[in-house]
């Protein structure tokens, strides 16, 4: 019996990497139908890159100081990316904001996880965000990419409540822990070919969703 094609997907990271490690996880897994073929950073040192490659990852670094210009840093990044054999980016943590030429590139094969529930909060610190603003819910969001900042169709979102004590940090670690799970939850879809993006939206073939409504705060 011939072995089952797996989806290969790069990852782009800068920092520690914790969602890639979540990745590199579900890899592990020798039922899941995808591979990880590169890790590109762009940051020398990041600790992203000692996880790949102690996962065997092939991994490469892409300094965008070494470039003038986006332009030139992207088609860097383009050329490894093809090489690599990649059919699928995924970003985690990666923080350079991407051209339009690039995404264009990679249109409904680049994807990318946030901590919000989008279309609220884009940009930076945005679990302080919902807190200042008084927000009941936050979470997390895997979404395709599109050329403006945190915007694109979205695949899967995790709710998570806040509480009247969290402050920035305690947020974000309980926001974390969701991505870590719907990360590769959102890629195994994509892989299992259950993803279709009709206009900008996504259409998930035989999706589930939760039953029953939360509320906060609880009304008991």
């Amino acid at each position: 019996m011939a072995p089952v094609s797996k989806l290969k997907i790069a990852v782009l990271v800068s920092g520690g990497g914790t969602n890639l490690q979540s990745l590199i996880d579900h890899c592990r897994d020798p039922n899941s139908p995808v591979e990880i073929t590169l890790v590109l950073c762009n940051v020398p040192g990041a600790f992203a890159l000692e996880r790949a490659k102690k996962a065997d990852i092939p991994t490469v670094v892409v300094n965008h100081k070494d470039f003038d210009g986006r332009e030139p840093f992207e088609s860097a990044m383009h050329a490894e990316l093809e090489r690599s054999g990649a059919e699928l980016v995924c970003l985690a943590g990666f923080m350079r904001l991407l051209t339009d030429g690039f995404v264009d590139k990679w249109h409904d094969r680049l994807i990318n996880i946030h901590p919000s529930l989008l279309p609220a909060f884009r940009g930076l610190h945005v679990q302080q965000k919902a807190i200042n603003y008084g927000a009941r819910f936050s979470g997390c969001t895997v979404h395709f990419v599109r050329p403006a900042m945190d915007d694109g169709p979205i695949i899967v979102q995790a709710v998570v409540p806040i509480y009247g004590n969290d402050d920035e940090g305690s947020l974000a670690a309980r926001i974390l822990a969701e991505e870590h799970k719907i990360y590769p939850l959102a890629v195994r879809l994509i892989a299992e070919g259950r993803c279709r993006v009709v206009g900008e939206r996504v259409v998930v073939e035989n999706a589930r969703a939760p039953e029953g409504a939360l509320i906060n705060p609880s009304p008991e």
